[in-house]
């Protein structure tokens, strides 16, 4: 299971440049992904561009939107990186 979606459009340069953020983390946390271009994919029951359009490029990790427009690395970072241990209390 791909856990990184990336969705965008062809000709957004905050789409190129999101793809350039999600690639570099993805590689140093090892984490799969994949893109997906909104107005060209179809994705049963549900409307990508009419959801999404507005706020390209998306990126949802796990099924969960993680941020939108400006992808932002430490985010995305922290939320693919496992915890390490807590200090008991």
């Amino acid at each position: 299971m791909t856990r990184v979606v990336l969705y965008g459009r062809a000709g957004c340069h905050l789409c190129d440049e999101a793809r350039e953020v999600v690639r570099t983390v993805c590689d140093e946390t090892g984490a799969d992904w994949s893109e997906v271009d909104i107005d060209t994919a179809q994705h049963p029951g549900r409307d990508l561009v009419g959801e999404l359009g507005e706020l390209v490029p998306v990126v949802e990790v796990d099924g969960v939107q993680q941020g939108y427009w400006r992808i932002d690395a430490n985010r995305l970072r922290r939320t693919l990186t496992p915890a390490g241990p807590r200090p008991l209390a």
